[in-house]
């Protein structure tokens, strides 16, 4: 086998046949490669990436701009600048790098850095980058017929005035102001290309509304040539879920605590606390606001503007709180009610709010109970004091007389009885009237003695009475008040939260995304 001329042969032609394969492709790619270097070579032996590619210098070059906005990053209302990851697209044409691809057979195009050629100097007007010029300088993408395409991707930090008067139901609008540093209208002409969001990655807080261009020129006093520029609007909207539920819906809760003061008994002793303790709350929400806000003094929050409206209500609640406290406390040797908050409270005022003084009723009751028709028919002691009459030695003699008026208890005198129903009879032969006026006359101290403790008993609870009289009608006078508070802050609030939350111009709309 080894000896076998046939087998020789085949082997001397395989190897043949691999070495034509292996000169065929190598010596395609050393062609196409030297192509290219000697394209390169040629190009760039006499240029100069300092001189404008035109073929007239009277002529202004025609420079195309465009962006790929892909996400936002980020919206800092305090320091009012808007972060944004978007790509740059500028097209235009050089005529020095022009080739004929027939002549250079593989080279479709060619890659320069952005150091090497011409580029224009388009920046970003606004920006609010340390570097100013945020992009990342790619390689520029030049065809046969000299197009140019130059596509630079950045973090872009531009400056935004936040309009904060809607927050959190609030549309910004944000410019990014391009154009050439040092070229005027007559030597670039700057148009504007559309603005690509196919790729746009959504925000968790903003919806991107639109991004729409327009190009402008401006004229300078300084000058007489137009300076042209590209602005991009980026338009987007507050998504307010986030603040619905962390800063709305705990402010009207809140809120609603604060009526739960005219509520609480004054008896309890926490209406103060209460009244303290929401509008304690509510400034700790407004700072929370104030930290997000920029501190600009053109417009006020819609938020703040709510929260602020909040805590007047309950600012006031407070006070009229100590106002109820006064009168449920009242002193009642400090005076009677003044006639005019008798008439405007306790009539009018309890009136229209269907109230009624506590005990009011059960007064109506007894006095129905007094007029009807009622005799005792069993029997009566009647305790009659007869004036004094002068005696013959001239002092003031008392008689008091005992009727008995048809006691069954009692039987009927008898003339062998010396007692009839508690009261000593007198012999037929003793003189009656001798006989009263002695006994009286001993026990004349002690009766004086005991009408005069019976007389101030008497003022101390007619005193009392007037007191606690005093005192029911200042506390009545303090739960009408309770309760009239009650009802106007109530709709207080409710008006204040529909016509501050309701008066953002998108607010509707914002709900009904946010909040479905």
């Amino acid at each position: 086998m080894k000896n076998d001329p046939l087998a020789n042969d085949y082997t001397i032609l395989r190897r043949q046949h691999f070495n034509i394969l292996f000169f065929f492709f190598f010596h395609t790619e050393s062609h196409q490669g030297e192509y290219q270097r000697k394209l390169y070579k040629e190009l760039m032996k006499n240029y100069n990436r300092l001189e404008r590619p035109v073929m007239n210098d009277s002529q202004p070059l025609l420079v195309e701009l465009g962006m790929t906005l892909l996400q936002i990053i980020d919206v800092d209302e305090k320091n009012q600048v808007l972060m944004t990851n978007a790509w740059l697209q500028l097209h235009w044409t050089d005529i020095y790098l022009t080739w004929n691809h027939t002549e250079y057979p593989g080279v479709q195009n060619l890659r320069f850095p952005s150091d090497q050629i011409w580029v224009p100097d388009i920046l970003l007007y606004n920006s609010a980058d340390e570097r100013f010029d945020a992009t990342f300088h790619t390689n520029v993408l030049v065809n046969s017929s000299g197009t140019c395409q130059y596509i630079p991707p950045g973090i872009l930090k531009s400056t935004c005035y936040i309009d904060v008067r809607w927050f959190p139901f609030d549309i910004q609008k944000c410019d990014l102001k391009f154009g050439s540093w040092t070229y005027n209208g007559w030597l670039l002409d700057l148009q504007m290309l559309e603005v690509d969001i196919s790729t746009y990655i959504p925000n968790g807080e903003w919806d991107l509304v639109g991004v729409p261009g327009k190009r402008n020129e401006l004229y300078y006093e300084c000058c007489k040539e137009p300076y042209p520029d590209v602005t991009f609007t980026v338009t987007i909207r507050r998504r307010t879920l986030y603040y619905g539920l962390n800063l709305l819906i705990p402010c009207v809760l809140i809120s609603g605590l604060a009526l739960l003061v005219f509520l609480l008994p004054a008896d309890s002793g926490e209406k103060i606390s209460l009244g303290i303790t929401v509008l304690l709350s509510l400034t700790v929400f407004m700072l929370l606001v104030a930290e997000i806000m920029p501190a600009t003094s053109d417009s006020v929050p819609l938020i703040a503007q709510y929260f602020a409206s909040t805590m007047v209500i309950v600012g006031l609640s407070v006070v009229v709180t100590v106002l109820v406290l006064q009168f449920h406390h009242h002193d009642p040797h400090a005076g009677k009610m003044p006639r005019l908050v008798r008439v405007v409270l306790l009539n009018w005022c309890a009136w229209f709010l269907r109230m009624k003084k506590p005990g009011e009723d059960r007064k109506h009751f007894a006095y129905k109970y007094n007029q009807h028709p009622h005799h005792s028919s069993a029997s009566s002691i009647e305790m009659n004091a007869i004036h004094g009459q002068q005696s013959s030695n001239g002092n003031m003699n008392i008689y008091f007389g005992y009727h008995t008026m048809e006691n069954p208890c009692c039987p009927p005198p008898s003339s062998d009885s010396g007692v009839m129903c508690g009261r000593t009879t007198s012999s037929p032969t003793e003189d009656h009237e001798t006989i009263h006026t002695r006994t009286l006359s001993e026990s004349i101290p002690e009766i004086a003695k005991i009408l005069e403790e019976v007389q101030y008993i008497a003022r101390r609870f007619r005193d009392q009475d007037e007191g606690e009289a005093i005192c029911s009608e200042w506390k009545f006078a303090a739960a009408v008040v309770d309760r009239l508070c009650l009802v106007a802050f109530s709709l207080f609030s409710i008006i204040c939260t529909f016509t501050i939350l309701m008066s953002a111009p998108n607010f509707i709309e914002a709900v009904s995304k946010d909040f479905t």
